[in-house]
């Protein structure tokens, strides 16, 4: 099995998917308030915990953000402590 990860966003389910050999294993959930996203929770299947999959899923979730001129506010513990380590993404903080 990979753990390379593969990311895409799913506007209708309101949340960002982390892909492993085709399966989610790791989400990252928002509700939307005009172009801010706020991110309520992130989730990684138990097998697939401790090996970088929801960072790589919520940096990959923040420079779509970006490159879509959005804002987020974290609510979920994971993406506030994610924000917290990494100040490159400060900007996107509304």
């Amino acid at each position: 099995m990979s753990t390379d990860v593969q990311t895409s966003r799913d506007d209708e389910r309101s949340r960002y998917e982390g892909r492993v050999d085709g399966e989610v294993v790791t989400v990252l959930a928002y509700v939307r308030h005009g172009d801010v996203l706020d991110l309520t929770h992130t989730a990684t299947e138990p097998e697939f915990r401790n090996q970088g999959l929801a960072s790589a899923v919520t940096a990959a979730a923040l420079d779509d953000v970006r490159s879509r001129g959005e804002k987020v506010r974290p609510s979920c513990p994971f993406a506030v402590a994610f924000l917290d380590e990494h100040p490159e993404y400060g900007d996107l903080v509304a």
